[in-house]
This record gives structure tokens, sequence and C-alpha cells, in this order.
């Protein structure tokens, strides 16, 4: 197997936990990359636990001799973060079971659910397909579902995602296995693909409309860098947001008005209209790691929140 993270560290007990043997395990060295440092358990010491070989490679193009000396009949990977080459993929009679955190053809690449949520999708997933050359394109053997609530955040649909991990490696094991696999080819018309998220896709550009915006901050989450904005040239971490309730005009990044619990921040590239609504924001974190109720911190109304210092 390669794999990686949480996600490739499930994929490594489902397999221990089948009735097939596990020959090699393959992983990255650890990153001290912001989104790689998160859910971050360890491929290589449950390989060593249960004593299964594991290899540390940032790319696994030297691999191609030892995977054939082994003869897999099948490669299972999960979250492997650097290209698969087709002499690797293609090796066994089985070729390579690739599981994505997503509903694919849509979301291919990296992130898919904090890009979902951020978008507004009513639900996300798990896709098991088989790699072929192209990112997260190969036919699709089994794929499950679960909804989006109104205030989940990337963090709970991290945990609901994961739990698929195990049933989807066992079912695709056994389908494989049995000669009873269907493999759905992907509507390559409906696939999209994002990049790897950074510090600078958590700024929050106040543009945005307010309810894309509450959903970024609930695709940030803790432990996920938060989204964030400057006041008075200081970076302010927003933690807890809502859209407000009453519509608001003028510039984007207004410090404007209390509003329940909340203060409201103008927001939309419309904004000056006065026809929609503007973030409530609720809670903050400075750059100290201090949370404050945004009505305790913002004392005084008027100003801007920036997109840099």
């Amino acid at each position: 197997m390669f794999g990686y993270q949480t996600w490739g560290h499930r994929t490594l007990q489902a397999l221990l936990d089948s009735r097939h043997e596990v020959v090699l395990a393959v992983t990255h060295p650890r990153s001290e990359h912001a989104y790689e440092k998160i859910w971050d358990d360890s491929v290589a010491d449950l390989a060593a636990e249960s004593g299964v070989p594991a290899l540390l490679r940032n790319r696994p193009t030297d691999l191609v001799e030892v995977i054939r000396e082994l003869a897999p009949d099948l490669i299972v990977a999960n979250n492997w973060r650097t290209w698969l080459p087709a002499e690797i993929f293609d090796l066994p009679v089985h070729g390579t079971l690739n599981v994505h955190d997503s509903l694919l053809p849509a979301y291919a690449g990296f992130s898919p659910l904090i890009w979902a949520l951020i978008n507004g999708e009513k639900e996300v997933g798990v896709t098991a397909h088989r790699m072929n050359a192209e990112l997260d394109a190969g036919d699709i053997l089994v794929q499950r579902a679960v909804p989006v609530g109104p205030g989940d955040t990337a963090t709970d649909l991290f945990f609901r995602t994961v739990d698929l991990i195990a049933p989807i490696v066992h079912d695709a094991l056994e389908l494989i296995d049995s000669g009873d696999a269907v493999w759905t080819p992907q509507d390559r018309s409906a696939a999209s693909f994002f990049h790897k998220r950074a510090i600078e896709d958590s700024r929050i550009d106040w543009t945005w409309p307010a309810e894309d915006l509450e959903r970024l901050i609930r695709a940030q989450s803790d432990p996920y860098p938060n989204a964030y904005t400057f006041c008075r040239g200081e970076r302010l971490r927003i933690i807890s947001a809502a859209v407000s309730q009453a519509r608001y005009g003028g510039t984007p990044g207004r410090i404007f008005i209390r509003e329940g619990d909340g203060v409201v921040i103008v927001a939309g590239a419309d904004a000056r209209n006065g026809r929609s609504p503007g973030l409530l924001v609720k809670r903050v974190r400075t750059e100290d790691g201090t949370e404050h109720a945004a009505t305790d911190y913002f004392k005084t109304m008027g100003g801007y929140l920036t997109g840099h210092p």
C-alpha cells in the first residue's frame, strides 16, 4: 500500500484487518507543511507495530524492481501526495485501487473536503477507483456519500468521511477478489481539480458574499489554519461567524454595527447597493492565541478589516 497521514493509516489498518496479506507499506517522511501536520497518524509506525516492511519516499520511482519482486496482486493507495508512474500502478494483475475523499469525478486533487464545504456542496464522500495516468480519473468501483449539515465544519466532515475508509476498502477487496467488481468509467465532463491549500487560501476576501465567507470559516475550523483577516495591521483569525439577519450597505470589510451576539462586517462585491447581508463575526483569535467574543474585541465601530497589514 501507498499512503500518508491519517487517511493512509486508516487504509493500512483496514488492510491489516482483512484476510489479505500486506507485503509492503510506502509512505512519505513527516512534513512541516501546515496542512500535513494535521491528521498525521503515522503509516510507518503502524507498519512497524504490525510487522509490515515500510519504506519512506517522497517519490517512488526507484521502487519498480522492489514491487516487481514482491509480485503483489493489488496496490491500495490513499493520500499518496506525489505522482505514481504507470510502471508501478499497472504492475499488479489488479492494478492500483486509489481511495480518494471526494465524490469523484468532482473534487479531484487536494483538500477536497475543504473546497467542497466552501462551495456549499450538500454531500461529500469517499471513492475507491482504479488508478490510471490522469489525476483521480480512473474507473470507480465503490463510492459512498454523507450529508453536509448547515453547521458542519471541515473537522466534522473529516471524521464522518474517514470512517468510510475501512468499509469501502473491505468491500472493494471482496469485489475484486471474488471477480464481481464492476468498474464504472467517470464522466470526465463533470470533473473538477483542486490544488493543495496553503495559508494564503485562508485569507478572507471581503468581496466574497457573506454566505461564502461563513462557509470558509467553517471550512477552516480548528485544527486547520483558521480563516484570517487584518485589523489595525495585526492578523486576526475569525473562529465563529454567521450570516447577518439584516442587510447592510457600504464598502467590503467595514466594521459596521452590533447585531445580536456579534459584530457585522460588510461583505460582498455588490455591498454598495445595500441588498445583501454582512458577515456576523462572533468570535476571534489574536496572534497570541487569545480568543475573544467579537463584541468584546471590537469595542468601537468603524474602520476596516483588510486582506493585508
